[in-house]
């Protein structure tokens, strides 16, 4: 006879503030869908935007960097780190401060209220600062060193948006355009970097059978020098030569590394394919960076490999494993609706970035679908997790 006190009972108290990966998966999802609406409505319908020195294609970028992708940084990192250091990360109220300023900081700019843009970066840059120190106290009292990495980035990422908005208040001369490459690059780095840590490890345990995957020292030191070279490169000295052969030397490196990752089972599992796949987005992104050297697409291909493909299907990718598992349920038996839902994501990143590639007919049409796919996908994202976030673990423990 079973005993019920074996396992414990589910609990449906709110548990939105027990740790970070909770409010900042579903407040990114529900925002990105929110501001890519909004930015199709500009687009499309000619819906006004008033943010003063900001112009609207700027505050789209600069949102899907700064808001979305610092979101689910946030969430992973502050849930993430505390597995790392033993340390607890913060929940409760100061978590729900940290929450309100990310959601003041989006929504503000919005409201038609005419405020100076210095007060947004203050509060941007706020939350920015404050998720730095939450993410760093644990790191300096586990005396971690090796996480020190994954810290710096996101100091870096502060620095990025305050380059920002010190372009866009004039004071800085393209602090714009660097701002935003420069968190592009800081983004796709620490994906990079947690990628070559956890991808790995997902795909041999989760293909069903015994597999032993291939990394390289070699490759991952010579990376990130050359990495750190296209960052300068792009973002600061904007040097299509220089940034088009480092990001060809990239494109093998990460070759090498995809294909010491590939294992056949991975194809049967969506939680593994949609992580792989956004792999081959990044890739994808620096073989295009690549070919401007000898054509003429359009750059902003490439930089929407790296978002739409790349940090869409990682992020998103992430975002469900992580959910599962932080709540007590099995990531090996996933809700059967993810693999479409990923599927629906590729779909997206074809028809903002291949087909535009193919041909430049009809091209505000396919941003137009790629659009409303996006929001697809992350409302369907946030349906599905709003109830799995919202209450306490399956297994009855704390987070």
């Amino acid at each position: 006879m079973l005993n019920i006190e074996d396992k414990p009972a589910f609990d449906n108290r709110i548990a939105l503030f027990r740790l970070g990966f909770r409010p900042f998966f579903l407040g990114g999802a529900a925002f990105t869908a929110a501001a890519m609406l909004y930015w199709m409505g500009i687009l499309a319908i000619g819906w006004p935007f008033q943010l003063g020195e900001i112009s609207p294609a700027t505050w789209h970028a600069h949102e899907m960097i700064f808001g979305y992708s610092l979101a689910v940084i946030a969430g992973f990192l502050l849930t993430a780190v505390m597995n790392w250091t033993g340390v607890q990360t913060l929940n409760g109220r100061p978590l729900v401060a940290l929450f309100i300023l990310w959601v003041v900081a989006r929504l503000l700019p919005l409201a038609w209220v005419d405020l100076p843009l210095a007060l947004y970066a203050i509060i941007d840059c706020l939350f920015a600062l404050l998720l730095f120190a939450a993410v760093l106290h644990p790191v300096v009292k586990s005396r971690q060193r090796k996480q020190i990495s994954v810290v710096t980035k996101v100091f870096l990422l502060l620095l990025s948006n305050i380059l920002f908005y010190l372009g866009a208040l004039g004071i800085v001369d393209d602090g714009e355009r660097m701002g935003l490459y420069s968190g592009l690059y800081l983004v796709l780095a620490l994906i990079l970097l947690l990628a070559r840590r956890v991808i790995p490890f997902f795909i041999e345990k989760g293909v069903g059978y015994p597999v032993q995957l291939k990394n390289h020292l070699w490759l991952d030191r010579s990376s990130l020098v050359l990495f750190t070279l296209l960052w300068i490169s792009d973002a600061f000295l904007d040097n299509v030569t220089a940034t088009g052969w480092l990001a060809g030397a990239l494109l093998v490196l990460h070759v090498v590394r995809l294909i010491g990752w590939h294992t056949p089972g991975i194809w049967q599992k969506p939680l593994l394919w949609v992580l792989y796949i956004a792999y081959l987005w990044i890739i994808f992104g620096f073989a295009l960076k690549f070919a401007l050297l000898f054509t003429d697409i359009s750059p902003s291909l490439a930089v929407h490999a790296f978002t739409v493909g790349g940090i869409g299907m990682m992020t998103v990718g992430m975002m469900a494993r992580v959910s599962l598992g932080h709540t007590g349920r099995n990531v090996f038996e996933p809700p059967k609706i993810l693999g479409w839902l990923f599927a629906v994501l590729l779909v997206a990143s074809v028809v903002r970035v291949i087909i535009p590639l193919l041909t430049t007919q009809h091209y505000l049409l396919w941003i137009g679908i790629s659009q409303f796919l996006w929001i697809t996908v992350f409302c369907l994202f946030f349906y599905i997790y709003f109830p799995i976030l919202l209450r306490q673990r399956v297994d009855g423990r704390d987070g």
